[in-house]
């Protein structure tokens, strides 16, 4: 990876920020103007050598005390979450020349926004929205944890294994969710996944089905657990129709050869 361009996948918005800091511990601070949110910025950075990310409040927000209790009520919430597709929260510090910041795991990769706005989409991509995305759902539902509406720019795939990372998660923790604050986070499913499905080549019928469905808030799924059973149900329907061809396909060559 060259130093001249630490990130190479980030967009042509990035902006490098000089950043002053006589340790030694923090150098090559890039803001990603992509994943940027209502009232934080985003950056990239190394933290003694290492690529981390940050999430700090925006200029105007920073010195405002109603604000920096939010951010510190987001990293109160999201420090407990432990799951493999939401990006980890290690440390709440004042980084120079972005102030106080909510410090993350670094996620080299892409976000779905822009995998679709490119062509991007793989196989891959659509079997870890119909699996991933889905687990780090129920995780987020049965820590009770209320959050802006899932969309494609805040779903990260990394570079090497297309493995699925949410960023934007844990803005406040409830006693319980209202049917109301799942079935949000299911019509946001259906959303995402039937936008992928108007970018990919091919016709995915029963995945089509599925998404509608789960934007129909009034006859759709009313928890994440029926949404992951009908998912499960199609994969094990798919699974059928390939053993049955193959089946097939071994039968007739059997007879060919006994011919």
């Amino acid at each position: 990876m060259s130093e001249k361009d630490p990130y190479p996948y980030v967009s042509k918005e990035e902006k490098r920020i000089p950043i002053e800091d006589p340790t030694g511990k923090w150098s090559d601070l890039v803001l990603l103007p992509e994943w940027e949110e209502e009232i934080y910025n985003v950056y990239t950075v190394k933290k003694h050598g290492k690529w981390v990310m940050l999430k700090a409040l925006k200029p105007e927000y920073a010195d405002k005390p109603e604000y920096q209790a939010i951010l510190e009520k987001e990293f109160d919430i999201r420090y407990n979450l432990c799951h493999p597709n939401i990006v980890m929260v290690n440390d709440l510090e004042k980084v120079p020349g972005v102030g106080l910041a909510i410090i993350t795991d670094d996620v080299y990769g892409y976000s779905l926004r822009r995998l679709i706005d490119e062509k991007r989409l793989t196989p891959k991509i659509v079997q870890r929205l119909e699996t991933q995305l889905l687990d780090a759902m129920q995780y987020i539902q049965e820590n009770h944890i209320s959050h802006v509406p899932l969309t494609p720019e805040t779903i990260i795939f990394t570079e090497y294994n297309e493995n699925l990372k949410l960023t934007n998660v844990g803005y406040d923790q409830k006693s319980f969710l209202s049917e109301q604050d799942t079935r949000q986070d299911i019509a946001s499913y259906g959303k995402i996944v039937n936008e992928v499905l108007d970018h990919l080549p091919t016709n995915l019928p029963k995945l089509r089905r599925i998404a509608n469905k789960c934007e129909n808030k009034d006859h759709g799924y009313r928890t994440v657990t029926d949404l992951q059973l009908d998912m499960e149900r199609r994969s094990s329907s798919q699974i059928y129709i390939f053993l049955c061809c193959f089946i097939v396909i071994m039968a007739f060559i059997l007879i060919w050869l006994t011919l």
